[in-house]
């Protein structure tokens, strides 16, 4: 968020123990002596962004700085590591987005299928729910939270209702639907391009628990905030109800040619996306090679259709700062395992499940899902990839494994506000326009029973189809 204070001494003192302590400590898991100075140049950058999240990416450059002064990294290791096919994608798919939102594409659509539902509050929070969840799934979490977010806000007006409850089912479901499919969420496309899962692969095994979990969600939801819910009445019933409804049909900065543009444009790269194993298989090239080629052929329409806003379009509308971030935090994930330490902690995970699959999974699934709920979703699933080809090694399933870090990973988001992009992003819109925002504590309660029941059913449904899924040892290929 914008306004977020400046760091306290206390954060300096939690952070120095974090960064000194974690090595120690996982040092007792057997750890040599350059694994542990490994483990402390991930921390560096892991507390960095905990403690200090404005200031992210310069604690990523001091971490991987120690990282190669201490020669555990070198440049052309730096380069293997860091990551870049799922950094072209996400800047890819960061312009056609932007080109999108400049022409006010997501708007006049969720106006259109709104005006469709009339004034009917509880039906129209299940459309806003379910509307959040399948633009994060098509699109990814942060533009889904977007769009939804300002058609909420417009749509509550000038009313006296406080913002914060609807937003905050908007973010849940949004988080739910970005498990859903490989854009969804950058994690969704850190575990596809590591484990060479496609497209047709989270329709099938992502998209039926994800759409398990968005039902159950709402439903808790529409218990939560029954009060809330139910004083939408006043804004929706009558004929102010009806001047709200049509005020957000308007589409005053939409041209009818610029909202056609992007409408094909959007649905050729979703359907390239979904198209893109046949694709592949049918000019016999390598998993997921289309997967990054439909997205940077989507990017080269959006930048030739702006003329002369093309270089804006690049310039504003992709999240450098965080892509520079990713970057460097995947450089420094890519040493744990090149230095052994995923290999340790692979060893002890193993021993504590038994060699059980259906624990292991387990284990993934509340892991990667804890670890979410206290820092932000990529962080924790970067962290656990590397484990995956290290189990992977010792002749055990890792099919289930990438599904079980994938729930826990978006799933596990809605347990704080922290725990996911997408709640920090809603929290800065309602600041940035001076309304009521989230707390940590209110956020809470209602967060925490969301997660945990989704993540339960993410849990128990990934199981049942344990039987079902391939089982060699590797599963996908690693890259």
């Amino acid at each position: 968020m914008s306004d977020e204070p400046s760091p306290t001494m206390r954060d300096w003192i939690w952070y120095a123990l974090s960064v000194v302590l974690t090595p120690l400590l996982l040092a007792r898991l057997g750890l040599s002596g350059t694994q542990t100075l490994a483990v402390a140049g991930f921390s560096v950058i892991l507390f960095g962004a905990i403690f200090f999240w404005k200031h992210r990416l310069a604690f990523a450059c001091f971490g991987i700085a120690l990282l190669l002064v201490a020669g555990l990294l070198d440049v052309p290791h730096l380069i293997e590591f860091a990551g870049l096919d799922i950094i072209l994608f996400l800047i890819a798919m960061m312009t056609i987005i932007g080109f999108l939102e400049e022409r006010h594409f997501f708007e006049v659509v969720i106006d259109r299928l709104l005006l469709l539902v009339g004034p009917h509050p509880k039906r129209l929070m299940v459309v806003m729910m379910v509307l959040a969840a399948v633009a994060a799934a098509l699109v990814d979490e942060v533009t889904s939270i977007l769009f939804i977010t300002a058609a909420m806000l417009n749509l509550l007006g000038r009313s006296k209702l406080n913002p914060v409850p609807y937003v905050m089912m908007l973010v849940f479901t949004t988080n739910i639907g970005s498990s859903a499919t490989v854009v969804g969420n950058p994690v969704g496309v850190i575990i596809a391009l590591r484990s060479g899962l496609t497209f047709m692969n989270f329709l099938r095994w992502a998209t039926p628990i994800a759409a398990a979990c968005l039902a159950v969600t709402i439903w808790l939801c529409l218990q939560l905030f029954r009060k809330d819910i139910a004083a939408l009445k006043s804004v929706l019933s009558g004929r102010k109800g009806e001047r709200q409804l049509e005020h957000l049909v308007e589409g005053e900065h939409a041209t009818k040619r610029g909202v056609r543009m992007s409408g094909w444009l959007f649905g050729g790269v979703i359907l390239g996306l979904v198209l893109h194993h046949p694709i592949e298989k049918l000019l016999h090239l390598p998993t997921n090679t289309m997967l990054l080629g439909v997205a940077l052929i989507g990017a080269g329409f959006a930048l030739a259709l702006s003329g002369e806003k093309a270089r804006s379009l690049v310039e504003k509308r992709v999240d450098w700062w965080t892509l520079a971030f990713f970057l460097l935090l995947f450089a420094s994930v890519g040493t744990l395992r090149q230095s052994g330490v995923t290999s340790v902690l692979a060893q002890r995970i193993i021993e504590l499940s038994g060699g059980s699959v259906p624990v292991l999974a387990s284990l993934f699934v509340w892991s990667s899902g804890v670890l979410t709920s206290i820092m932000d979703n990529v962080l924790a699933v970067a962290t656990f990839v590397p484990i995956v080809g290290d189990v992977a090694a010792r002749g055990l399933q890792t099919f289930p494994l990438w599904w079980a870090m994938l729930f826990g990973g978006t799933l596990m988001g809605n347990a704080t506000l922290i725990g996911s992009t997408a709640n920090i992003v809603a929290a800065g819109v309602l600041e940035r326009r001076g309304l009521p925002t989230f707390s940590f504590a209110g956020w809470l309660k209602p967060g925490l029973i969301v997660a945990i029941s989704s993540t339960l059913l993410a849990n128990a449904l990934l199981l049942a189809q344990l039987s079902l899924m391939p089982t060699m040892g590797s599963g996908p290929a690693l890259h």
